[in-house]
This record gives structure tokens, sequence and C-alpha cells, in this order.
């Protein structure tokens, strides 16, 4: 793996890429409270079959790209900043992997940017539009999402969350994420800002607008031990893509799938890959013509 910056209009991104420059191009988005680092494991996986695979440290989490107003973490600026950051790689089109945030990430760009995501797969978050509509309908669904009310209206969330060697902080690992990566992300989100940035992504307010139906190719993997998502929003993803779709169920597996079920979860994206690889009717290694941008 290589350590890459993406300068872009936004600022600055921290990157980790491997797998061959002219292989079909993966971008990989994490969540909270975590770093690109997530994906180590599929990023293994996928360069070793030859793709292009990038993770960058998304707005906030790298320091080069980090605002201090909440409202400039709403989801249109995430989304810009995918395309910003293809855009710097030279992606005309690639595939779209997401989880938890970087899951809500991908879906809005797959809704946004349909023509350019050959792909998407998202692990854990359930598609927007069916996390609203279980929100309103279901209870448990409420119950599990009451943190993101906590966080979003408690201006001590940081400082509580930093106490005692960020005890808190980790204990959200619960066990599941290997101790070395915890660590990093502890250090990481422990900078100055860092976490701050972090959580302004629950507090820059709600989207501007409606998401639609998603109508690339689609894997959705969910496990049942997910503390923050449950099967009322999993099972009603499926209504919102009309294109085609796969959902599968990891049994026993808690919120943190990435590092928790590498093996699975590489497999099934693997698979994916491979049974869209012709979806784009551009080129799967098409670049962007600068004059273009």
């Amino acid at each position: 793996m290589t350590q890459l910056s993406i300068s872009t209009h936004a600022g600055v991104f921290d990157a980790i890429a491997a797998g061959p420059a002219e292989g079909r191009p993966v971008l990989l988005l994490h969540g909270f409270p975590q770093t690109g680092v997530v994906w180590r494991r599929q990023i293994e996986a996928l360069a070793a079959h030859g793709y292009r695979v990038v993770a960058p440290d998304q707005r906030g989490y790298s320091p080069g790209a980090r605002p201090q107003r909440p409202e400039d973490y709403r989801i249109s600026h995430l989304v810009d900043d995918v395309v910003a950051i293809t855009e710097e790689l030279g992606w005309a089109t690639f595939d779209l992997v997401g989880h938890d945030w970087g899951g809500a990430v991908a879906w809005w760009t797959a809704d946004a940017h349909h023509g350019r995501v050959r792909t998407l797969t998202v692990v854990s978050t359930p598609h927007p539009g069916a996390l609203a509509t279980t929100l309103r309908t279901d209870e448990d669904q409420r119950s599990r999402s009451h943190y993101m009310i906590d966080w979003r209206e408690t201006p001590t969330t940081e400082e509580r969350m930093l106490a005692d060697d960020a005890q808190e902080l980790r204990d959200f690992y619960a066990g599941k994420v290997p101790q070395d990566s915890a660590d990093a992300y502890v250090r990481h989100l422990s900078q100055p800002g860092a976490l701050t940035a972090a959580l302004n992504w629950y507090r820059a307010g709600r989207p501007d607008g409606a998401i639609g139906v998603i109508d690339v190719p689609t894997l959705y993997v969910w496990s049942t031990d997910d503390s923050a998502f449950g099967p009322a929003a999993a099972q009603e993803t499926e209504r919102w893509v009309k294109g085609p779709y796969r959902f599968e169920t990891l049994q026993g597996v808690s919120h943190w799938i990435p590092e928790e079920a590498p093996e699975p979860l590489s497999h099934l994206l693997l698979d994916h890959l491979r049974a869209h690889g012709e979806y784009s009717n551009r080129s799967e290694n098409a670049v962007v013509d600068p004059q273009e941008r």
C-alpha cells in the first residue's frame, strides 16, 4: 500500500492506495469513528486481483480538509468530495464502496452521479430513504438511532468520548476491531479538532433534498448483530433499488463488518464486481480528460 495526498478545491485528502495504476478503479469510503485504514483487508484482496483501490480519509478526518462549521459537512459537500477526489485521480467511472457514514455518502453519490458509478456496495448502512421510513414506522429503529440525537445536541460529546484515555470511544469498537486499528483511530481522533469534525457529520443538518431510487448494480451487506441498523431498515432497502440488487446477511457479526468479517466481505465484494464488470457503457479503465474537468 502507498500513501496519497489528493488535492481538491475542498482541501487535501489523505488516502491509502494499492493495485496497478491501470486497474479498474474502486473507491472505498469509511465511516465513524474510523479512517481509510478500516479497508486494509479489502484493499489487499482487491489489489491482488488487479483492481486499483483508493481509500481516502474523508472530510474532517483528513487534516488538510477539515472545515470548522457543521454546515460544511452537509451531505451535498460530502458527495462533492467523492466527485472531486475521483476527478483528481482521473477516473471517469468507478466502483463505489462505503461503510457506516461512508455508506450513506455512497448511496447519495450513486443517486446523484449514477452515470459515473459503475457499481455500488454498501456495508451496514441502509438506503437513506429506507432508514427514514423505518424511523417513522419502527420503534426498534428509533431506539437504535437515538444516539444520533445525543451526539448532535450535546456540546460536551467530544469531551466525554475522549475522557479517561478515550474510554467511551474505545468502547465503540467492542473488541470487534483489531487493537492496533482501534489504537490508531483513537490517536487520529484525539488530534485537535478531529473528533469535532467527525461529529459535525451528525450536526450538519438535514440533506438539501430527497434521495431517489438507485439504478446501478447494488450489493448491500448487513449483519444481524448491528446495533445501529435493525432488520426493518435493512429489509426496506430493496424497495429503493431498481437496478440489479443483491442483499447479503452476515449472521452473528456486529456493525464493524470490514474488520470483524474481512474474508466474507472481500469475497462478496469481488463477486459483485466481477458480476457487473461490463455495466458501464464506457471503458472500465477510462479516465477523465483534463479539459473535461
